[in-house]
């Protein structure tokens, strides 16, 4: 009685060999790109709504608007006379140690300065006046272009 000795050739399961499927090595991107343009379009509707602000009532004038590169620091003054950096309210005492905190240029850095129509002139006038004694020369009024009536 001879025994067959099946060596892993040609001769086991009907002639054939199994082979194993070798990994795939690319990535796959098109979820990615799919979940990018769901971000995209998301963002895209979602940031207009983001842009909030103090309500002022500006002024208008016949003044040509300014070009800058970077953003400047804003600072409003609403009816009532309250004080705020951006959208943050703050004291009137406290504004100048926190300008030199938030400037990135140091006293070169472009400040606005929003004042609604009704607000006091006399504290326009001090809060303006702290800034510039502080070293800060770059102050600007931000006001609406006048519309023909």
């Amino acid at each position: 009685m001879a025994m067959q000795v099946d060596s892993g050739q040609a001769g086991g399961r009907r002639g054939r060999r199994r082979r194993r499927h070798a990994p795939m090595s690319e990535i796959n991107v098109t979820p990615f790109v799919d979940v990018m343009l769901v971000l995209l379009i998301i963002f895209m509707v979602a940031a207009p709504l983001l842009t909030v602000g103090v309500p002022i009532d500006l002024p208008e004038t016949r003044a040509k608007a300014l070009e800058g590169d970077t953003e400047p620091i804003t600072i409003s003054v609403n009816s009532s006379g309250e004080i705020f950096i951006q959208e943050t309210p703050i004291a009137i005492d406290e504004v100048v140690p926190k300008l030199e905190a938030i400037a990135a240029n140091g006293y070169e850095e472009r400040i606005y300065v929003r004042g609604d129509q009704d607000a006091d002139y006399g504290t326009m006038m001090k809060l303006m006046g702290r800034i510039n004694a502080a070293g800060f020369k770059r102050l600007g009024l931000v006001t609406l272009e006048e519309r023909d009536s």
